[in-house]
């Protein structure tokens, strides 16, 4: 099968709901000689922060001479984005003939999207002879295809409320979803920092007979006055410290994400993957994670003029965030008010419908002085229509619809003046077709 076949295989199995459960990803894997068996991993759960990890992860044993794989989700414009080693995503061929071998093997069975890709990447990451597997979850945890694997690291990254329809109704009953990844034996590293939450994973690392590391309890990080901060490991990882330390974006969580990352760092050493202070240091300040709280600028030349008039083009910035939960969009906002500087703000937003529109909209709205309200692609996208009703008068005032995506960037692009900060959220599915139209392709 051809590249574009594949993908519309994968197009088709869209067409399956959210199925949580591991017996189809066993069933596959007792087929193909069990390929996770030949790996080794770091795997990582959570709700906000996991992409970010592993990134940050990536980058930095990269530095050290490791060959990593790393397997994400979702992807922003192209499938290949969730599989890569190194900086090289996979190619269409190798996609290709992997996507063909899954499709042989499973004949008529019927698999997931999500379990496609998992098994596409647990079987291409094999055959490349990575050192090492950066293996975020899906959804959840304990049900998640990922969870066929037995890692050298649990990662367990903030919980909040997300996918209350799958995982459950309050956060005790979500992070007993997320702990479900804990394996016996296997140390596990947490940055869930709400009480109840944090007695679930400990409960279950003790039960399980794992060691829990704790953010702010076990490992934790200060902000120096020049902006550079400070990583200071207690008992269970050698009373280490790492200081002058740089965050390559503006997050206030990128600290406590990197923080996560550095502990399992230090925790990989006892597992052969030697990698100094120098070089977390140069990776945390390197680290690309496209689409989350990304900035750039770009000249915008307005529709109305001519090209060649280069006095009326206009210096827009332009900041790309997936926040798609209440504290997602929490960290935005705060971000926003702390870390950066502009004229106006003009947001484009659009968002799932099974989402906590109303809060997350409630925490948006202010921060904008214009909004354009338009639709990703998915059949699970609220309409414009939808989210502009949840609106009071006031914040409708300050709001338009416009259903396309292309049409809505050029729209907050004709708003915007120069020096302006266009922000684009709440669904990576939006963010992703933006930055396609922005800044092209990252494969």
């Amino acid at each position: 099968m051809t590249y574009k076949e594949i993908l519309a295989h994968l197009d088709a199995l869209q067409m399956h709901k959210i199925k949580l459960g591991l017996e189809a990803m066993q069933s596959f894997l007792d087929k193909v000689d069990r390929p996770e068996s030949r790996l080794k991993f770091v795997h990582i759960a959570g709700t906000n922060g996991k992409g970010s990890v592993c990134a940050a992860l990536s980058e930095v044993l990269g530095r050290a001479g490791y060959r990593v794989g790393v397997y994400t989700s979702p992807h922003l414009s192209s499938v290949r984005e969730r599989f890569r080693i190194g900086s090289e995503y996979i190619s269409e061929d190798a996609f290709a003939k992997l996507g063909t071998r899954i499709c042989h093997v499973l004949g008529e069975e019927q698999i997931t999207y999500f379990e496609f890709t998992t098994a596409l990447g647990l079987l291409w990451f094999a055959e490349s002879n990575v050192d090492l597997v950066l293996l975020e979850t899906g959804m959840g945890g304990r049900l998640d295809a990922t969870n066929v694997v037995t890692p050298l690291i649990s990662v367990i990254t903030s919980i909040s409320m997300d996918h209350e329809a799958y995982l459950g109704t309050n956060l005790t009953e979500i992070a007993g979803e997320k702990a479900g990844i804990i394996k016996p034996g296997v140390p596990v590293v947490s940055g869930a920092v709400y009480p109840e939450v944090a007695k679930v994973i400990e409960e279950v690392g003790k039960a399980r007979k794992a060691e829990v590391l704790l953010f702010r309890q076990d490992f934790d990080y200060n902000v120096m006055p020049n902006k550079t901060w400070v990583w200071t490991g207690g008992k269970s990882l050698g009373d280490h410290e790492i200081s002058g330390l740089r965050c390559s974006r503006s997050s206030l969580v990128q600290q406590e994400n990197d923080s996560l990352s550095i502990a399992v760092l230090q925790l990989l050493q006892k597992n052969g993957f030697k990698v100094s202070d120098q070089q977390i240091s140069e990776g945390l300040a390197k680290v690309r994670w496209p689409g989350r709280m990304e900035y750039f600028e770009q000249q915008y030349v307005p529709a109305t003029e001519p090209v060649e008039v280069e006095t009326k083009m206009k210096n827009l910035r332009y900041l790309l965030d997936g926040a798609h939960n209440t504290d997602g969009v929490r960290n935005l906002a705060k971000t926003l008010g702390e870390n950066f500087k502009y004229g106006k703000i003009v947001g484009v937003w659009g968002a799932m419908i099974d989402k906590d529109l109303s809060t997350t909209l409630g925490l948006v709205v202010p921060l904008v002085d214009k909004l354009i309200i338009t639709q990703p692609e998915g059949e699970r996208s609220a309409t414009p229509e939808e989210i502009y009703s949840i609106l009071d008068e006031e914040q409708k005032a300050k709001a338009r619809c416009v259903v396309k995506v292309d049409e809505a960037i050029l729209a907050a692009q004709e708003i915007a003046e120069d020096g302006d900060l266009v922000i684009v959220g709440g669904s990576l599915y939006l963010v992703g077709a933006v930055r396609q139209l922005l800044l092209g392709d990252l494969v």
